[in-house]
């Protein structure tokens, strides 16, 4: 898929990446030999942006690839957007909000839906996202979609983990602090141009510090007009040289999510809803019968 040398920016044959993605996203032929023949012989950093909706994610990730083009990386990014949980659609709206880079030579952007992972992270994220990082890009950027606390998913799969919130987020800040709070790295303040920004940072600062005294950067941002956004790149490149501390827990919650999909292959959530639906016409339906009974 690439041509790459530590020294010089990748040279990434886009159509053999995509073509690798949509062979595994969709477990065709082949699928499980490419994963298994993977190799990384580059470090590409995992950038996890994550938080509510409506925070402003896929602006932000459209003024975080402006900056790093400044220094001719090879940007890929892998929006997440939610399957319906009643027709398993899903918009994949992601490429129109980044449509400013969805041309451009250095630049791939790659959506996907859930399919059905309340966290926004599925089994098919994971292999997705070790095929882009066995292509050479440069930074690999992952949105995902913001749910709450299953949030926390994205601690298996990303080296950064940055959680956007807007002035308005207080009571979902009451919602994740037991879960998100603890894994994100970086906290990022979008819309600052907001009333009462400040008075939320303030309080979002008091919220993480830690026992330790440690506490994870605070971002404010106006990404619609590109405010901010230096700072957040600064942080990007400089903590992306920094050993990973929880390599373990990465691939640990990797092998979790794979191992879960694998044994679940066999069931489909479509034929699961008409068996439940013909249950359900059955006098005295117990759900735990009806699945002792299922497998």
């Amino acid at each position: 898929m690439l041509s790459t040398d530590n020294d010089k920016p990748a040279n990434i044959d886009f159509k053999s990446v995509a073509r690798a993605l949509t062979i595994v996203e969709n477990d065709l032929a082949g699928a499980d030999e490419l994963l298994k023949s993977l190799s990384f012989n580059k470090t590409t950093p995992i950038i996890g942006i994550t938080g509510p909706p409506g925070a402003g994610k896929s602006t932000l990730v459209n003024s975080l690839i402006s900056h790093l083009l400044n220094d001719n990386h090879k940007i890929a990014v892998l929006a997440v957007d939610p399957s319906s949980p009643f027709n398993f659609g899903s918009l994949l709206g992601d490429r129109i909000r980044m449509a400013p880079h969805f041309n451009h030579p250095d630049v791939f952007i790659r959506s996907l839906a859930t399919r059905g992972s309340l966290g926004g992270l599925s089994a098919k994220t994971i292999e997705m996202t070790d095929v882009l990082r066995a292509a050479g890009f440069d930074y690999l950027l992952i949105e995902t979609v913001g749910v709450g606390q299953s949030e926390i998913e994205i601690a298996g799969l990303a080296d950064i983990t940055l959680l956007v919130l807007v002035p308005e987020s207080g009571d979902e800040i009451q919602n994740i602090k037991s879960g998100l709070m603890e894994i994100a790295d970086g906290f990022i303040i979008n819309k600052a141009d907001r009333a009462d920004a400040d008075l939320f940072t303030n309080n979002l600062k008091k919220i993480i510090l830690q026992k330790d005294g440690h506490q994870p950067p605070v971002f404010k941002t106006v990404a619609l007009q590109d405010v901010g956004i230096t700072d957040v790149i600064n942080f990007i490149v400089s903590a992306s040289h920094l050993q990973n501390t929880r390599k373990e827990l990465l691939l640990s919650e990797k092998a979790y999510k794979l191992i879960q999909y694998k044994r679940m292959t066999s069931v489909d959530k479509k034929e699961l809803r008409q068996a439940i639906a013909k249950a359900l016409t059955e006098p005295e339906f117990n759900l735990y019968n009806f699945i002792e009974s299922y497998f």
